[in-house]
């Protein structure tokens, strides 16, 4: 057994270390709780000495660690804690320590979030080339196979032309996105009336607002002054009426509106659609979330990145985008940005 010196000297550094740590003694009771570990966990330092871990932090996983520990076994996992209704998850490695064990710990919950984001990113990715690609190989065979058939030609050479367009228009997408997510899209700001930029997005919309039947509608009433870049509220504008079209059924109505709200400019646009289920609001805005593709008028036509990019672009300029949506009764999707100042100067970029 270590002299008291010794582990005064073991105390002192376990409780200086700048990551969670703390140890325990052969009963699995702590010793010594560093400053980290308290935050990590929760846990006043003070009254954790000689107390059980298990009353400390509720994780008999994390027990059995440390009892094996002791017993001489040294070992690395995931535990799972409850912070309210939320899943923590902690990464633990556990191993003999001074005639008892010690623990290293750090929050992996964010790491493994991002690992799941990342894999899912790259499966639905692989999922919307491979569709495209699949459908021209075999209409590629079959031009070939039908050597000099004009009428095959007529028939998938159009087809295979749309699908390209399809993937590129993806590709497209996808930079986009890496550009708003990394904070290097470029911008170029000047002082203009969002209401132009709403007016120009239903010109652009009515005709094919008209031919599904839908209602266009735009409501701008005063001049709302921004210091932004045209070009990505025009983006932002034409994401939000385009997905409500998709998703409004013929004899339905799609209104934008523009307006201030003490110093917010507000873009909001409003649809008679068949709305979102609560449970989906919130993730509307995650690449390639889909909501229910039966519902969209047109079917799956867009990317399934358009509003990711929208939020992305909308947050770049100090705002927010967020979606309401009683089911059954439409949706309504609200761009606030902060208005312009009256008589400020925009600078160049």
């Amino acid at each position: 057994m270590p002299s008291e010196p010794e582990q005064d000297r073991a105390a002192r550094l376990v409780g200086a270390l700048p990551f969670a740590a703390f140890t325990v003694d052969a009963g699995a009771r702590v010793r010594v709780f560093n400053a980290a570990a308290a935050a990590l966990f929760a846990v006043d330092p003070a009254r954790a000495v000689g107390r059980a871990i298990i009353e400390l932090i509720p994780s008999v996983d994390l027990e059995r660690m440390l009892r094996a520990a002791v017993a001489g076994e040294t070992s690395t996992r995931d535990i799972v804690l409850w912070s309210g209704a939320r899943e923590r998850y902690v990464g633990v490695t556990a191993q003999p320590y001074e005639d008892g064990a010690i623990a290293i710990a750090a929050d992996r919950t964010a790491l493994l979030a991002a690992e799941r984001m990342r894999s899912d990113f790259i499966a639905n990715v692989s999922h919307e080339l491979r569709t495209p690609l699949s459908a021209m190989k075999l209409m590629l065979e079959t031009v070939h196979a039908a050597d000099d058939d004009a009428e095959a030609r007529t028939l998938f050479l159009p087809q295979v032309g749309d699908e390209v367009e399809r993937m590129i228009r993806l590709v497209e997408d996808l930079l986009e996105l890496a550009r708003s997510e990394s904070g290097t899209i470029p911008m170029r700001r000047e002082r203009l009336d969002l209401g132009d930029v709403a007016a120009a997005t239903v010109h652009t919309f009515a005709q094919r607002a008209g031919a599904l039947g839908i209602v266009l509608g735009l409501d701008a009433q005063t001049a709302v002054e921004v210091d932004a870049d045209r070009g990505r509220l025009t983006q932002v504008a034409v994401n939000l009426v385009d997905n409500a079209l998709r998703h409004t059924p013929s004899g339905g109505s799609v209104v934008v509106e523009v307006a201030c709200d003490g110093r917010d400019a507000v873009l909001r646009v409003r649809d008679t659609g068949a709305g979102i289920p609560f449970a989906d609001l919130t993730r509307v805005f995650e690449r390639f979330y889909v909501v229910d593709r039966s519902r969209s008028r047109e079917g799956g036509g867009g990317t399934g990145l358009g509003l990711a990019i929208a939020k992305h672009l909308v947050e770049a300029h100090g705002g927010s985008l967020v979606a309401e949506s009683e089911y059954g009764r439409g949706a309504t999707f609200t761009m606030r940005i902060p208005a312009g100042t009256p008589g400020a100067k925009v600078k160049a970029p």
